[in-house]
């Protein structure tokens, strides 16, 4: 076989999978490990892939945020999947903040049952829970980021690092056991970590597509959550990695 067309095979299969070795590779392409690893090394020098440990993974470098309606297309099943899950984390009573983005948009159409109280950042979350009275709805303020329509700044900051709520819920755009949950701006990333910093329980909400990417500045690592929520497309080396660390791992 050509290189070229070995080496396209090896992207085809990246593509398709979180975390890769040079047997699975070599299965794949019925190429020698010695061929396979030259391959690896080009894409490294090339970067197009990145070294972890137990294998390879695409370089999935993510430098700005995606907006709503690109993320709405995106994972719908693992999102409602994931959401599932995560609303048996809440009881009547509880005081739950709410992270921006699609699958907590979905977290919220499941919490509609019970009476709370919900701090959120996000626009559509707080409009769509406001129709339920037994929920008591607070947006955290600020100024409105428009890719993501929610709340960013120092004055929903503050309100966070003054509210103790019993769980927290945290959303990403990319994640990993290396350098955990990532954002694309400081701005957000800083909000971010406000929002889970103070909370009895602190989940993660992460379909497995978005695992191996990463941006510039860093969220949280893995081991400071509480719970970490995510899809059973996540490869089975990643969910035994994570189950080392501090993490309660939920499978939707």
């Amino acid at each position: 076989m050509k290189g070229y067309n070995r080496l396209e095979q090896i992207m085809d299969y990246l593509k398709g999978h979180n975390l890769v070795t040079v047997e699975q590779l070599v299965a794949v392409t019925e190429a020698s490990p010695a061929t396979i690893r030259r391959d690896l090394i080009k894409l490294d020098q090339e970067g197009v892939i990145s070294r972890s440990h137990g294998g390879v993974t695409l370089n999935r470098f993510i430098p700005n945020q995606p907006t709503t309606h690109e993320k709405m297309q995106r994972s719908l099943a693992e999102k409602h999947a994931i959401a599932r899950a995560a609303a048996s984390f809440v009881k009547a009573g509880d005081a739950v903040v709410l992270d921006a983005g699609t699958t907590m948009i979905e977290l919220a159409r499941h919490l509609t049952h019970l009476p709370l109280r919900v701090i959120t950042s996000d626009l559509h979350i707080a409009l769509f829970l406001a129709e339920f009275k037994q929920i008591e709805v607070t947006i955290i303020g600020g100024r409105i980021d428009d890719s993501s329509q929610s709340c960013i700044g120092d004055h929903g900051r503050k309100l966070l690092q003054n509210v103790w709520p019993d769980v927290a819920f945290v959303s990403c755009n990319s994640w990993d056991l290396q350098r955990g949950i990532t954002s694309p701006t400081e701005e957000k990333a800083a909000l971010k970590r406000d929002l889970i910093a103070n909370a009895k329980r602190r989940v993660l909400l992460a379909d497995s597509s978005k695992y191996g990417a990463w941006s510039l500045f860093n969220v949280a690592h893995l081991a400071s959550l509480s719970d970490i929520v995510t899809d059973d497309r996540l490869d089975k080396e990643i969910c035994e990695a994570i189950e080392k660390i501090a993490p309660r791992l939920t499978i939707a």
